[in-house]
């Protein structure tokens, strides 16, 4: 029956995403960081349009999970949050998008 799922079809797929990259915020910090080599925290910032709280609770959930590393250094006097995507940080992003397209392709029209 069109419509109906079992859990291998693409309802399973969305279920199976990984909920760390789903959430909007970090996905968009994940997409951003998977076509630089590093970014600093204020040009994430701008790209994303959050606020500095908003985006510290989501680098610190990513960092947690091991998806980003966070460098601290010194301009000067300036304090400056460098972030990176890590290997594992990469292959989870390029894992969710593989999975996101197989749930929309697989989507009943």
């Amino acid at each position: 029956m069109p419509g109906n799922d079992n859990g291998s079809g693409w309802l399973g797929s969305l279920a199976a995403l990984d909920r760390i990259v789903h959430e909007p915020g970090r996905l968009a910090i994940l997409a951003h960081l998977s076509v630089v080599v590093k970014a600093d925290f204020l040009y994430i910032q701008r790209q994303t349009g959050m606020t500095g709280g908003n985006l510290s609770s989501h680098i610190a959930k990513l960092e947690e999970a091991r998806y980003i590393a966070v460098e601290k250094t010194f301009e000067g006097k300036t304090p400056r949050t460098l972030l990176r995507l890590t290997d594992r940080g990469r292959d989870a992003f390029r894992s969710y998008r593989q999975a996101i397209i197989q749930a929309l392709t697989g989507l009943p029209e």
